[in-house]
């Protein structure tokens, strides 16, 4: 067959593997010259930054396109697991190292917290449940096919739903796991993962430590860029042609079947077409003629996120890849977010490659991606948002860190939610398209084919099984498994 793939995010490149794999012709369109979407990269003088996504779990879906190949993942693509899965801040001087060694984990926090070493197996043990009942089958499979549904793994999993929380808050859940007002903050903050509101999204997203801890948190050798650039690599050794530069007009439907793409005003025919564009701008730009899925569409939007990337003259053992600054009232904070705000104490997030990778700064320096949680794109004043924001990120780090970051700021770049969009096409600049925050956001999100037009599929954080590095690949896999079944 003859396959057309618009949009070169990881989902994509790792479409085009997988129907290159199976004997295809492949060919991909991106509008932008590189490819990733926001899996990529940038300079900014000496410091080298990795724009999008930082955390790198579940490292075998990437290794199993190599291993689809026919080729060993180790000889291309590399990377190391993380001693420290994060490092915590407290503004009360409360410091904690989140070690990816679950002992050494509950020791840290009986001797930091004293919280007993019991309290983090029980969230672990419970975590790997809810995942061992739930999370292969809902994850790696269609939920909008019936044969999901007939397999004998489904059908037990449907009848434990009572123990997975489901109905609950995951708030609710991570107090009831723990009373410690850190641990439960700590555990929170796991909803911010698919752009949800803790005190709002089901229990059931407290399957997310398991992960971290249980399968480990890694860093690519050279970057989260390695992992676009190896595929990128891996998908031109399979013959996948790519456009850069070239954005589809339109997909072409005719007689209930997708027939090609538009490029440039001249339609390209293919057998079939799989979208790795956002599913809300897929419909509203590229198909503006056919019937749309309006309660889909119309769906929450999940977070954005407002980012600094500031190149840093200055090196900084206390912290590690990853450390979090926790705000003083949590709740406020994602009541600030639903209100279309940023609360004027945001929880902050720096992401340092530098720690691993040595040359993403000069001596002496470090680059530091710098992250805060952000409603989507509704016309709010950003900058005014922005700038309140960027001073609030700077007090905070300023107290807790005993620094001034005025006089070690030496590069600077910014990402918010309408950069976010303008240049991933994500609708409002939501970062994985609709929120969790109902307790059936996983069985509404868009499914992987179109039930209306056929030789249509989608793939990417916008549709099941939903945002993240590990979920965009799966939703590549279930859109393979789905073409072929």
């Amino acid at each position: 067959m003859k396959v057309g793939i618009i949009g070169a995010g990881v989902a994509g490149l790792a479409s085009a593997v997988r129907m290159a794999c199976r004997g295809h012709e492949v060919e991909v369109w991106e509008r932008n010259t590189y490819p990733g979407g926001k899996l990529s990269e940038f300079h900014l003088g000496d410091f080298r930054f990795d724009a999008g996504p930082s955390l790198f779990t579940m490292p075998k879906y990437v290794e199993a396109l190599f291993e689809l190949a026919g080729e060993s993942p180790k000889e291309h693509f590399e990377y190391d697991r993380l001693e420290v899965v994060c490092k915590y801040f407290w503004e009360d001087g409360t410091k904690l190292s989140a070690y990816a060694n679950p002992e050494k984990f509950s020791a840290e926090l009986e001797n930091k917290i004293g919280v007993p070493k019991n309290v983090l197996d029980e969230i672990l043990r419970d975590s790997q449940r809810k995942y061992d009942i739930a999370g292969e089958i809902f994850l790696e499979k269609s939920l909008h096919k019936v044969s999901t549904w007939l397999q004998p793994k489904i059908i037990k999993a449907m009848m434990m739903i009572p123990t997975l929380d489901l109905f609950t808050s995951m708030h609710k859940v991570n107090s009831r796991l723990s009373d410690h007002p850190k641990i439960i903050q700590l555990l929170n903050r796991y909803a911010t993962y698919n752009g949800s509101n803790p005190y709002r999204a089901p229990g059931l997203l407290t399957v997310i430590p398991h992960f971290e801890y249980n399968v480990g948190a890694f860093v690519p050798k050279g970057g989260m860029n390695q992992i676009t650039r190896s595929i990128f690599e891996l998908a031109k050794r399979k013959r996948v042609r790519f456009n850069f530069g070239k954005g589809a007009q339109e997909i072409i439907v005719k007689d209930g079947r997708a027939k090609g793409i538009k490029i440039d005003d001249r339609t390209i025919s293919y057998d079939k077409v799989i979208s790795n564009m956002d599913i809300f701008s897929t419909y509203k730009r590229l198909m503006p003629k056919v019937k749309h899925p309006e309660r889909t569409l119309s769906q929450e939007r999940s977070s954005s996120a407002v980012i600094f990337y500031w190149g840093v003259r200055k090196a900084f053992p206390a912290l590690d890849v990853h450390n979090i600054f926790f705000s003083e009232d949590y709740k406020a904070e994602f009541d600030a977010m639903s209100a279309g705000s940023i609360f004027d104490d945001p929880t902050v997030y720096i992401n340092i490659t530098k720690k691993y990778v040595p040359d993403d700064a000069p001596n002496d320096c470090e680059n530091w991606f710098v992250m805060i949680n952000a409603p989507y794109n509704n016309g709010q004043d950003w900058d005014t948002l922005i700038n309140n924001a960027r001073q609030s990120i700077k007090e905070k780090l300023n107290r807790i860190l005993d620094i001034n970051l005025d006089e070690l700021i030496v590069e600077e770049a910014l990402l918010d939610p309408r950069t976010i969009e303008s240049r991933t096409s994500s609708h409002q600049g939501a970062l994985y398209g609709s929120s969790s925050n109902n307790k059936m956001a996983a069985f509404m999100r868009h499914a992987n084919f179109s039930s209306r037009i056929k030789d249509l599929y989608f793939c990417g954080g916008s549709v099941h099984p939903g945002g993240g590095i590990p979920l965009c690949m799966l939703s590549a896999k279930i859109v393979d498994e789905i073409i072929h079944e």
